[in-house]
């Protein structure tokens, strides 16, 4: 057995010990079952049930870089598990969060007006298979009813969805059912274009892909109006 090696699982060992002495945070479904629309409106499918524990995530940071060889005790790393703990409490900060809050105050709709589009949005998310950055826009085209709501508002619902460990389709179909849900829309349509890091840094190495996703729900969802909306999003592009 190789010294790194065995120091890396000398360092595993002690941490597996101290997870069995504290809880430790643990994610799982909650709300209705699976599958269903409130679930990925609400919570995206990841809740929490406990704070994050900074020690605790410092503790398996060190523990991660013995186990791949790396001295966790070299200069250069004697900050990297706060630092690394610090990012992940940001990069998972939509962990729990309730996506459709923002979208539950709004104004009034004035009379004959009909989609809305909003184009261009950046994000940034953490691939939930890798835990490496995938990052890239969002085009919105929703058709409201109940209410309108600041561009702020929709800004934040991605905002929450996106600070989750995320597979990119899942976070199309959350966004739109979230539109859909909590501002009461007819409808919603998004289009997801990105970059990611698992693709280009890893594996293929395709640095110049980019991954598209579309979702839709409601009324933009059949067949008519979904056609519409997508014009008019790429119609807006192109101008």
């Amino acid at each position: 057995m190789s010294g790194s090696f065995a120091t890396g699982c000398e360092h595993l060992d002690t941490l597996f010990r101290r997870m069995n002495k504290c809880k430790m945070p643990e994610y799982k479904w909650r709300g209705p079952k699976a599958g269903t629309a409130d679930r990925h409106a609400m919570q995206g499918g990841l809740a929490m049930v406990v704070a994050p524990d900074r020690i605790a995530a410092m503790d398996a940071v060190r523990a991660l870089l013995a186990a791949s060889g790396v001295d966790p005790d070299a200069p250069m790393l004697a900050d990297t598990p706060a630092r690394v703990a610090a990012s992940l409490r940001e990069l998972f900060a939509g962990v729990g969060e309730d996506a459709a809050a923002p979208l539950r105050r709004g104004d009034a709709v004035p009379e004959g007006l009909d989609i809305v589009c909003l184009r261009g949005i950046e994000f940034r998310s953490v691939c939930a298979h890798h835990l490496l950055p995938f990052s890239g826009t969002v085009d919105i085209a929703y058709l409201p009813v109940a209410r309108l709501v600041g561009i702020g508002a929709i800004v934040r619902t991605l905002e929450i969805l996106s600070t989750r460990p995320q597979i990119q389709e899942h976070l199309a179909d959350e966004l739109a059912q979230a539109l859909h849900s909590g501002m009461e829309a007819a409808g919603a349509l998004v289009v997801f274009e990105a970059r990611h890091s698992c693709v280009a840094d890893r594996g293929p190495r395709e640095a110049g892909s980019v991954f598209t996703t579309v979702a839709s729900s409601g009324v933009l969802g059949a067949d008519g109006r979904r056609q519409d909306a997508i014009a008019l999003l790429r119609r807006t592009r192109a101008g």
